[in-house]
């Protein structure tokens, strides 16, 4: 049967059969620590500070990082980087993407862009989500003023709010992670802590009880199998929750070393994935370095060493292949195939190695974006082997 739409309604906005996949966000340094015109090395020279100022006090460390923070908050000079790709999960057509002043949307696969900005109060985006059973339905998550939701496919925005009366200036929602069983279920990592909402973002809630170490939270993986059980990376490391996040446990062993939690080196985790294949299997990301557990995080091991940038910025597991796993840093992107022991550069197209973001087609696990500091969109059809550039002319207005 063919079914009409009405005059000027999009076609994405129909409703389409519920994805039992979770909607995580690349990472992208989830601290966000991306300011108007950001760029990594102006916040890497950040990090190079800091180290030299961890010989100091530990409140001397935790004061310089709030510091630096605050610095990268406020922006460096150049172009702006691609700090959000977001993909439509049963349209390859459709694409979404932030800089550090708009969010654009593509309908062609990334041929032409318009302005989906409009109407917020905030246009700096950090983060964005599709919701799986809805696409026409999107969230936006800002820099100081929290979460925008849209029922048209960005035509319009409204502010979401309630309950996150904490929200300042300087907040940043960094990601959303949607309930596989239930769209309407779904969690926030902000730098004011976790937040639930039950019915589709009109009310939030804050769950950060046992976190009472730290209050800034980078990153949410979920277990794919069990919604009940939620990983978060946090400026004091791995917490871990059972209970939809009810209660938190911290779970730093081989990751934070005890009594650093509160310390400028806990500062790090940027992703918390959850091998769908095996999901006593989590990988956490930082700009440290990579870390593994095979026993739901129980105890972590180092990986990756042989990569030559330890600061990961983004982290994206195979959908289709055990196993296999890219990553994001300044020196480009690389795969493991081995679940983190060995890895190739998949640099091959791109005019600059220095990465932001990074995603892949739910559709075409074939598919990939990068998105880069400064340099443009680009797209892989062959799983990162091979990058081509994407037309980067994204209207002001």
């Amino acid at each position: 049967a063919i079914h009409q739409l009405p005059l000027g309604q999009d076609a994405e906005t129909r409703p389409h059969l519920r994805s039992r996949s979770i909607v995580h966000l690349n990472v992208q340094t989830r601290a966000r620590l991306g300011g108007r015109s950001s760029l990594r090395p102006c916040w890497m020279a950040r990090l190079s500070i800091l180290e030299r100022v961890q010989r100091a006090s530990c409140m001397k460390q935790f004061l310089a990082l709030l510091f630096l923070a605050a610095l990268s908050l406020s922006g460096c000079t150049g172009s702006d980087p691609i700090v959000v790709i977001q993909l439509h999960p049963t349209n390859p057509d459709i694409l979404y993407i932030a800089t550090n002043d708009y969010i654009y949307k593509s309908r062609d696969g990334g041929k032409t862009w318009s302005n989906l900005s409009k109407g917020m109060s905030h246009s700096r985006v950090i983060a964005m989500a599709v919701d799986p059973a809805y696409p026409a339905t999107i969230y936006a998550g800002t820099k100081g003023d929290a979460v925008y939701k849209s029922y048209d496919g960005g035509q319009r925005w409204t502010s979401m709010r309630g309950g996150l009366d904490d929200a300042t200036i300087s907040s940043v929602v960094n990601q959303f992670v949607f309930d596989p069983a239930d769209d309407t279920h779904i969690f926030l990592a902000t730098t004011m802590g976790v937040f639930e909402s039950r019915n589709a973002g009109e009310r939030w809630t804050k769950r950060m009880d046992g976190m009472k170490e730290v209050l800034m939270v980078v990153t949410l993986g979920m277990d794919p199998t069990r919604s009940s059980v939620l990983y978060a990376g946090t400026s004091g490391g791995v917490y871990k929750s059972v209970n939809q996040g009810a209660h938190w446990q911290q779970v730093n062993h081989g990751l934070v070393p005890e009594g650093m939690v509160k310390t400028s080196r806990a500062l790090s985790v940027t992703s918390v994935q959850v091998d769908p294949f095996t999901t006593e299997t989590v990988y956490a990301a930082t700009l440290a370095g990579l870390y593994k557990t095979t026993d739901g995080a129980a105890s972590w091991v180092r990986i990756g060493e042989s990569l030559q940038d330890q600061m990961i910025v983004s982290m994206v597991l195979d959908r289709a292949r055990p196993g296999v796993m890219y990553v994001a840093a300044r020196d480009g992107i690389h795969r493991s195939e081995d679940g983190g022991k060995s890895w190739v550069a998949l640099n091959e197209g791109l005019a600059t190695t220095n990465i932001r973001s990074l995603a892949q087609s739910a559709l075409d696990p074939q598919l990939f974006y990068a998105g880069t500091n400064g340099s443009g969109l680009y797209r892989s059809t062959d799983g990162g082997a091979h990058w081509e550039a994407l037309p980067s002319v994204f209207p002001k207005e």
